[in-house]
């Protein structure tokens, strides 16, 4: 095995992983995590749009970003944009894998209060044990407001004692997500929905935060009539290892693909520094740089706002439509667009190198990974690894390869979704993580920021 010499991370990649963590903070649910990136871009300058109004020429022209739900859809649109402009595309989701609050949660035992939970994704169970828990997501109300809701420290799922379970450290933790995993709240009876309008913030007709400063009408527990709360990790993010090498987090799937682009967008508006090289010149107009960041991945996309959804469609439909464009000129613009998946993906484990392919070795702080599958389960193909690596090459940023072992089942993405709903060459790519789908992931500190100057070059095109 070949060994590297020690290197403390830049200031540069240390300060962009910092700032992860505090985008992961403040990002406890997928409906976070967009007001989250609807925030950023405001103070970048770019104005919202809503999905129900008329959309001209001179509304989708500039920046621009459109709400759906836990979903977002962002862009840059060059002055000189027409109907015969393409796309470049960045793509993430939003959402991680947890336990979710059902919808009539009381539960309780032995005098202690609980809360009724099943599991959203795919999470490694047993990272959700023994840990302090926030409840965080969003409430629907009777008068037919919306308000997000972020708990302190609440829950913890205890696990029973070795003395108890003699066997535990030999045959294995085996865990009924019915009987083992519902969550602690308190003793005696706790009223939930009591305990979520505590800490919600009602958002504004055009579901945004409430403007600091003013006033909002506090949420009635009994107002509260539908609520989508999942459960997450209460440890803020923090860097460690023996240089600060590494960031300990939640949800860094997908949350740092999401922070890369959403920060990358702002740079290509101007508001972002970014020490690249100036783009090649190019005969033609820009392309439009488009950022959509979707729900639901972690439990198939077949949702209004995820990836199997229409809400990019629709978006990329109408935006060509104010531009002037009918569909054959929407269909020639769609086929010189290119899509960039990004989604975290694994990095070879030292514990377990018989889990990864023998010569295909992702590893941590080596920059972006290019995913690729014979089976198509990521979209990248042999003209999509030409274009991300031009696009790496251009930001001076290295790149290596993920694939997956043979005998062992591979994951997807947004990426072959996007790919057949809209015919665009697409790429997927992603960070290299240990412990992914853990309640506490893990990364190089150095690669948030490759990742960041890699999407970058990637929509200026």
């Amino acid at each position: 095995m070949t060994r590297h010499s020690a290197a403390a991370p830049s200031a540069r990649a240390r300060a962009t992983t910092l700032d992860l963590g505090e985008f992961v903070s403040a990002s406890p649910s997928s409906f976070h995590a967009v007001q989250e990136s609807a925030r950023r871009l405001r103070a970048a300058g770019f104005s919202p749009l809503q999905e129900s109004a008329h959309w001209s020429a001179a509304d989708v022209a500039g920046t621009r970003y459109v709400i759906r739900d836990g979903s977002l859809i962002a862009w840059v649109a060059p002055e000189q944009a027409d109907a015969t402009t393409p796309w470049r595309i960045v793509g993430s989701h939003t959402d991680s894998p947890a336990l979710k609050l059902k919808p009539n949660p009381e539960l309780g035992r032995e005098n202690l209060s609980q809360v009724g939970v099943e599991v959203y994704g795919g999470p490694l169970l047993n990272s959700w044990l023994d840990r302090e828990l926030r409840l965080a997501g969003l409430l629907t109300l009777r008068d037919g407001r919306r308000a997000l809701v972020s708990t302190p420290p609440v829950l913890r799922v205890p696990q029973l004692a070795v003395h108890l379970d003699r066997a535990v450290n030999k045959e294995g933790l085996q865990l009924d997500p019915q009987r083992h995993l519902q969550p602690i709240l308190g003793i005696g009876e706790v009223d939930v929905r009591e305990l979520l309008a505590m800490h919600a913030e009602p958002l504004d007709p055009s579901g945004h935060l409430i403007a600091e400063g003013v006033v909002a009408s506090p949420v009635d527990p009994e107002d509260i009539v539908g609520f989508d709360v999942l459960t997450v990790d209460a440890q803020a993010p923090a860097l460690f290892g023996a240089h600060e090498e590494f960031l300990a987090s939640a949800r860094l799937d997908n949350l740092s693909s999401v922070h890369a682009e959403v920060q990358a967008l702002i740079t290509i508006a101007g508001g972002g520094e970014e020490a690249l090289p100036a783009a090649p010149a190019v005969e033609g107009p820009a392309p439009i740089a488009l950022l959509v960041a979707n729900d639901h991945e972690e439990v198939g996309s077949a949702t209004r706002s995820g990836a199997a959804g229409p809400f990019l469609e629709d978006v990329l439909v109408r935006m060509h439509a104010a531009l002037g464009g009918d569909e054959a000129s929407r269909r020639r613009a769609f086929a010189s667009s290119l899509v960039l998946s990004a989604d975290a993906g694994h990095a070879a484990h030292p514990n377990y190198p018989e889990r990864h392919d023998p010569v295909t070795r992702p590893r941590l702080g080596d920059g972006p990974m290019l995913k690729i599958n014979a089976q198509q389960r990521y979209a990248t193909d042999a003209a999509g690894i030409a274009a991300f690596t031009a696009a790496c090459e251009r930001a001076g940023v290295p790149h290596q390869h993920f694939v997956s072992h043979n005998a062992m089942p591979c994951g997807s993405t947004i990426g072959p979704i996007t790919a057949t709903r809209l015919g665009m060459t697409t790429i997927d790519v992603g960070i290299t993580l240990l412990s992914m789908h853990s309640a506490r992931e893990m990364c190089a500190t150095v690669d948030p920021l490759l990742l960041q100057q890699a999407c970058t070059s990637f929509l200026r095109g």
